[in-house]
């Protein structure tokens, strides 16, 4: 009896412990924003929106925030769209090698990350015109999480009866009809989950944009972040709460608004 009750003394140490560990940053994030005097660790805030305003006057910050929203929303579509079309393609079409090819796409996208293609990426981006181009970026970003979204969604595309396409092909739906009217609004939870991972994986993306962007005026929030600092080169503890609230209402937004509709609780491509 006495051990059960320090394993589950020492359990719940655990995960008050892990829960702090996320709670932490989160506080500061709600408090640090409306603080008179800022700092780095915990406190009760002098209430104040002197900090707003201050964030507001920043001659980048809103607009690297527009610019952030552009670029996700670019290389989301493209990944999106593209992996919708790929995995619908490999789940229907008998292609010799389909499931090597797929495993092989997803071990080469995870192997060769951007960090290492940076240079061959850069050099091309770069013969091509396309450096300090916004659109160009997008597609660099949607290009490489493109393996892994049709990997995932093949999965859903999978899942989607056959039958429904056969009833649909005896009524005289065309393929782009089947695959718009039939197809997708099955597999909708599997792209949701694509448009949630993209937009986020985009969101954070900070090397890309900051090679290849070289405008302040067009780079993202998360670029223009690392460049938040005052007049003695110390982090600007005045903008980088609010900037970083703002920064992160997006995202939280996308994640309640796809989770409300779908809940993240389906199998495949129908939802349970």
């Amino acid at each position: 009896m006495t051990g059960f009750v320090l394993r589950r003394i020492g359990f719940y140490v655990v995960i008050t412990v892990v829960l702090a560990f996320f709670a932490v940053p989160m506080l500061w994030l709600a408090s640090a924003p409306f603080d008179a005097r800022p700092g780095l660790g915990i406190r009760w805030p002098d209430w104040t929106l002197s900090n707003v305003r201050t964030t507001f006057e920043h001659p980048f910050a809103l607009t690297s925030l527009v610019n952030s929203l552009i670029l996700c929303a670019a290389a989301t579509v493209v990944t999106t769209v593209l992996a919708a079309l790929a995995a619908y393609s490999l789940s229907r079409v008998r292609i010799p090698g389909r499931d090597v090819l797929l495993y092989l796409l997803l071990l080469l996208s995870s192997v060769v990350t951007g960090t290492a293609a940076m240079v061959p990426i850069f050099v091309l981006m770069l013969q091509l015109g396309l450096i300090n181009s916004q659109l160009g970026t997008a597609l660099v970003i949607g290009g490489g999480m493109l393996p892994a979204a049709i990997f995932i969604l093949k999965d859903f595309m999978d899942s989607v009866p056959r039958s429904y396409e056969e009833s649909a092909r005896v009524f005289g739906a065309r393929p782009r009809q089947v695959l718009g009217h039939v197809v997708l609004p099955v597999a909708r939870p599997g792209i949701a989950t694509i448009v949630v991972w993209a937009f986020v994986n985009a969101w954070g993306n900070f090397l890309l944009p900051f090679l290849l962007l070289r405008d302040v005026g067009k780079q993202p929030a998360a670029v223009l972040l690392r460049t938040l600092n005052d007049e003695g080169g110390s982090a600007n503890l005045h903008v980088i709460p609010v900037f970083s609230l703002l920064y992160s209402i997006p995202v939280v937004l996308l994640y309640l608004m796809v989770s409300k509709r779908y809940g993240f609780r389906f199998h495949g491509g129908i939802k349970s």
